[in-house]
């Protein structure tokens, strides 16, 4: 293989670890706050796949983002109120099991209302231009998916460590009682929490559905389940881990297609899950959890 070929599929693969990084944050934040693995995350960012097909079947691109990212909120906000926030007090497993039931609602929502045939994924313009560099031909997707990702996440670990929510979200995730007690308003704190995953899940999706170019009511699916992947190797919790998980599971995947083991790259994923279980469970930036008595 020459080196502009493996530079290519390299940058190819930093583009979709970007795009799972962006889905992965939003896992790993829900979970530390609620202690949730919110198994609807991935079908969400399929959701906003479809909402993006129909938005731009009526406005241009520069309308139908605001609107598809304003619906993705909106749609998980939703979901955090009617499947979640009942189950505030029940037992831990009660609210994954109405995770697990949210997501299977939506596949079946999806297939019903748009049925299982794969539809085309709207062409924004600007993120399709053609760039080339040397032997190196890609799109500007290719490239901007990967900045726009570690600026994001960037301010988004600002806002946590310098803001009075970022503060409140840190003592939610350390102890919700006694966050109640000294007057944080916990409930806004979730909400707030599932507002900036969810557009994090929007984003992604935007990024992930230009290059793939097709939606089907499970095209979210495995990628959610690489991207929970992605939280766990990183340690979940953490939101560089979260970031990193997604580059190295999107750049492993990738390279595999490259040397012709496409085959085994989606099992790679969820092997790489049980080594990284066996050998470090807290993943790479992980804390290791203290149960209080």
């Amino acid at each position: 293989m020459s080196a502009a070929t493996l530079a290519q599929h390299l940058l190819t693969g930093v583009s979709l670890g970007g795009s799972y990084a962006l889905i992965a944050v939003g896992y790993t934040m829900v979970y530390g706050i609620l202690r949730l693995i919110n198994f609807a995350h991935g079908d969400l960012f399929m959701m906003s796949g479809y909402f993006m097909i129909f938005a731009m079947s009526v406005f241009p691109w520069q309308i139908s983002i605001p609107i598809v990212l304003v619906a993705t909120v909106g749609l998980g906000v939703g979901i955090e109120k009617a499947a979640y926030a009942p189950l505030r007090s029940a037992p831990r497993m009660s609210i994954m099991i109405s995770a697990i039931g949210v997501s299977y609602l939506l596949e079946n929502l999806a297939t019903y209302l748009f049925t299982a045939i794969p539809k085309a994924y709207p062409e924004i313009p600007f993120l399709k231009k053609i760039y080339t560099f040397g032997n190196i031909t890609t799109s500007l997707v290719t490239i901007i998916t990967p900045i726009l990702t570690i600026v994001l996440v960037f301010l988004l670990v600002q806002m946590i460590n310098h803001t009075k929510i970022g503060m409140a979200m840190r003592a939610v995730s350390k102890d919700t009682e006694a966050s109640r007690l000294m007057g944080i308003k916990v409930n806004t704190t979730i909400t707030t929490t599932f507002v900036i995953g969810s557009l994090l899940a929007g984003i992604g999706s935007i990024l992930y559905f230009t290059d793939r170019m097709t939606v089907y009511p499970y095209s979210g699916s495995l990628p959610g389940l690489k991207c929970f992947v992605a939280a766990v190797l990183g340690g979940i919790g953490s939101i560089p881990g979260a970031v990193i998980g997604g580059f190295i599971i999107g750049i492993s995947e990738t390279m595999l297609i490259a040397f012709g083991y496409s085959t085994f790259s989606d099992a790679f994923t969820f092997l790489l899950l049980i080594i990284i279980l066996l050998i470090r469970p807290t993943g790479l930036f992980g804390e290791a959890a203290s149960d209080k008595v």
